[in-house]
């Protein structure tokens, strides 16, 4: 998969993209992430973005020429036109608070995508128009960051380890919190005994049958106890 983040802070992803998984996503080409200066696609001598809201009113507003510019350069057009296969198409995705907020469903629908356009809006957002060129807008969560960079981090963290390859042990992401619409299970390593609190028998058992079917009340017991809106379409599991 490749992604191209579209951004006027590029510093900021050196970091979180040159580590921990992703960062060996990358070295095994397994994920593909470019990072696109705005500012160098401004026809401002001085690579100016943003500029003042008409109408009035307070903070300043990305302008539509860099933006486009740099979404152009990514080889998109206008976002109903025809390709050959929607997931062939370079799929631009704008992080802003009035999107869709990011659950588990949207990751593993944008994993199946092999180029994935991620604008990264700041100031009072972009200017309206550019919408014409952005495919979906999806947010973290119902409050506000300083800008989209955090925002795209963790859409990519949260797609790269949908990736075949990406995670050693695949199993592990399908037993992850959300995937099957339910929490994940508690986990329990070495010693048996910790300051008086032992691990359950039934880990311990060796029983793998008996093991599966303790994880899956487990999963069913904190999910109704700490995120119960998520069972609205689940069965409850005969305790």
């Amino acid at each position: 998969m490749r992604i191209d983040i579209l951004t006027i802070f590029p510093k900021m992803f050196k970091g979180p993209f040159t580590e921990s998984l992703i960062g060996r996503a990358a070295k095994k080409e397994f994920l593909k992430i470019n990072i696109v200066d705005i500012r160098s696609f401004s026809e401002d001598k001085h690579k100016k973005v943003d500029d003042k809201p008409f109408g009035g009113g307070v903070g300043m507003v990305m302008k539509p020429e860099p933006l486009y510019n740099a979404i152009k350069s990514a080889g998109v057009k206008r976002k109903n036109s025809a390709y050959k296969s929607p997931y062939s198409k370079p799929y631009v995705i704008y992080m802003s608070p009035q999107g869709k907020t990011l659950n588990n469903k949207i990751v593993k629908n944008l994993a199946e995508f092999k180029y994935l356009v991620l604008v990264c809006g700041h100031y009072e957002g972009i200017d309206e128009r550019v919408i014409n060129y952005v495919d979906e807008e999806i947010s973290v969560g119902d409050y506000v960051l300083t800008g989209g960079e955090i925002p795209a981090m963790v859409l990519v963290d949260s797609i790269a380890r949908m990736l075949h390859g990406v995670v050693k042990e695949e199993d592990s992401v399908k037993n992850d919190s959300f995937y099957n619409g339910l929490l994940d299970y508690p986990h329990y390593t070495r010693p048996a005994v910790f300051k008086g609190h032992k691990v359950p028998e039934v880990l311990l058992s060796g029983d793998h049958k008996k093991v599966g079917e303790w994880r899956a009340k487990e999963s069913y017991k904190r999910t109704k106890e700490r995120r119960p809106d998520l069972l609205i379409d689940k069965v409850e599991i005969e305790k």
